[in-house]
């Protein structure tokens, strides 16, 4: 805010007396010629930043029309801004899980090839020529919905062990009186083991 000036018949400049909030009348104040009050007083900028605030946004003789908003290309570590170190533990990341992912698949390849062979022991009257010859594209899938099925199992295995366990502490007299949840978790055994036996057909 600018400070109000006043000037007298004899051409020296005053600061206007003012009222305060008390109702008493601060004085008139005599300014020297080429005073500048500090709020009036511009911020200092050095030449760096004078040029850089003078400075163009676009390169000289680059129209505003031309300059189209792109967007950034992911690069190849993954995510865009992450450091090498970052980079190099989403690669190591990856290459872990891929292996893990392929020492499941052998092993579920494993346990199926296993299964077939009981199958096939079992039904010697199949002709050899008849029997399609597995291929390692058809095995790709198959993979991946064995895998699932292994979770699912292992899954209803690890419930049904729950179900056992709390049955036999209701037995043993440590749970008096079961709660809803526990009474429910109970009434779920036959159908977890059927699901089961359903899964374990499947494979």
């Amino acid at each position: 805010m600018a400070t109000p000036y006043v000037t007298d018949e004899t051409g020296g400049k005053y600061i206007a007396s003012t009222q305060r909030p008390d109702g008493t009348w601060r004085k008139q104040r005599r300014v020297k010629e080429g005073y500048v009050p500090q709020e009036e007083v511009p911020v200092y900028e050095n030449k760096y930043v004078k040029f850089f605030k003078s400075k163009p946004e676009l390169p000289p003789g680059l129209s505003p029309e031309a300059t189209v908003p792109v967007t950034p290309s992911r690069p190849e570590g993954g995510e865009p801004g992450l450091s090498k170190t970052a980079k190099r533990n989403l690669k190591r990341k990856e290459k872990r899980r891929q292996q893990q992912e392929k020492g499941e698949a052998e092993a579920l390849s494993r346990t199926l090839d296993k299964v077939s062979l009981g199958e096939t022991a079992q039904v010697p009257s199949a002709p050899q020529g008849s029997r399609p010859a597995p291929t390692a594209a058809s095995d790709q899938p198959d993979s991946t919905a064995t895998t699932e099925k292994a979770k699912k199992i292992k899954n209803l295995k690890k419930k049904l062990r729950q179900v056992e366990e709390l049955q036999q502490r209701i037995q043993a007299g440590e749970i008096s009186q079961p709660s809803k949840e526990q009474l429910e978790k109970l009434a779920r055994r036959r159908a977890l083991e059927e699901e089961l036996e359903d899964l374990e057909l499947g494979l």
